[in-house]
């Protein structure tokens, strides 16, 4: 945090032999919506491309992404989040009480929760929450900690890789099958007037359920690769702010009580925000990458202005962004209710995480039923035993 803040002052746009640093607001902003002009190149570059090309997230301001994009927000309908937040509390809950005062909470709880939403929610079932649980790791690792600017030992790289080609391939052939199954039942739900069949109202049910016209290019394959985006970005991004956040409070008394306080109240919009302002000090990453496809000047019109050249890695580093006084007021200081406009929680402009809206209400409420248990006090403090991920943190409570 010293190293961004000086940054801001006196070096706003830092240009490396690796990559290129953007630490303030206005600038990541800026930015991060000139989609053509800094891409997400990243994603599908060879010879190690992190994303099937068809997919939504790895195109740039075209029309398979905005199509695409706008099919699934239709899906994952907002009227829904009071049923998410409620089925995120029963699984939760279900778990912390299982657990009878002891757990260790990133394998039992942080992936666990959201593994279980993808099935209920969204609708992947048939596999075990422990291989939805690995497909969404691996993915998570090669695509956002494996780039070439993370500077990984090249032996590491390739076993990140590896491990993300294998569990594709499982994922790719578990979504092939759960189609397979799903398929004839929406068609025997329909023959039958669901008079026979009614199958749960599930993401996947509901896009095999709705017919598309051709022109839309939205066909089963196409059905399938978002029906898998689904997993890969709920889980592990889920899981690691999750866990960051319990322990940035633990580490905290001051806010630790009054979330504890917050937690009890019917009406969430105050604990929801303590959340989010505890996120911005702990946030799952530091930055956001992009590659530019030509030069740019950043800053014109400032003193810092900074041409980055065509082909250049730039890191726009949300961190320090979120730090920046002109757009933070007393930014050093926890400061709840914040605008949540500002924050870079999903990222930002067409990159936006399509899931938001559930994260919006998982994430906080999962942090909630933690705070909601008795004396509840970690044993020690987060494992990341040298993964970009929490692996392990202790938590004891009195159970009733």
């Amino acid at each position: 945090m010293p190293f961004f803040k000086e940054l801001r002052a006196n070096r706003p746009i830092l240009v490396t032999p690796d990559c290129t640093l953007v630490t303030r607001f206005d600038d990541v902003r800026e930015i991060l919506t000139m989609y053509k002009v800094f891409t997400v190149k990243p994603y599908y570059e060879p010879p190690n491309p992190k994303m099937d090309p068809s997919y939504l997230i790895a195109n740039d301001d075209n029309a398979l992404h905005t199509r695409e994009k706008s099919l699934m927000q239709f899906m994952l309908n907002r009227d829904d989040l009071p049923r998410v937040r409620n089925l995120v509390a029963e699984i939760a809950s279900g778990i912390l009480d299982d657990a009878k005062g002891k757990i260790e909470i990133v394998n039992s709880f942080c992936r666990m929760v959201p593994a279980t939403l993808v099935q209920k929610y969204f609708g992947l079932t048939g596999a075990k929450r422990e291989d939805l649980i690995e497909w969404s790791y691996w993915n998570q690792y090669d695509t956002f900690h494996n780039q070439p600017f993370d500077l990984v030992p090249t032996d590491i790289s390739q076993q990140i890789i590896n491990r993300h080609n294998e569990t594709s391939k499982k994922l790719g052939d578990y979504i092939v099958m759960l189609i397979a199954k799903r398929l004839p039942a929406v068609k025997l739900e329909k023959l039958t007037f669901s008079t026979i069949v009614r199958l749960d109202d599930d993401i996947v049910t509901r896009m095999l359920r709705t017919s598309f016209a051709k022109t839309l290019d939205f066909d089963i394959k196409q059905l399938g690769i978002n029906a898998g985006g689904l997993l890969i970005g709920a889980i592990e991004t889920t899981s690691q702010a999750v866990a960051q956040v319990l322990q940035y409070l633990f580490q905290h008394s001051q806010w630790l009580a009054m979330a504890k306080a917050a937690a009890q109240k019917e009406d969430t919009t105050e604990f929801d925000g303590i959340v989010w302002e505890a996120l911005r000090f702990v946030p799952i990453t530091s930055y956001l990458f992009r590659t530019t496809a030509s030069d740019y000047m950043v800053g014109e019109g400032t003193e810092y202005k900074t041409v980055l050249r065509a082909n250049t890695y730039v890191l726009l580093v949300t961190l320090s962004a979120m730090f920046d006084e002109r757009a933070f007021e007393s930014p050093d200081e926890f400061i709840p209710q914040r605008n949540w406009y500002n924050y870079f929680h999903f990222g930002f402009g067409a990159h936006q995480c399509l899931g938001r809206y559930v994260g919006m209400v998982m994430i906080p409420e999962m942090v909630r039923q933690v705070l909601l248990k008795k004396d509840i006090d970690p044993k020690g403090n987060i494992k990341y035993d040298k993964s970009p991920f929490p692996e392990v943190y202790n938590l004891s409570w009195i159970a009733a």
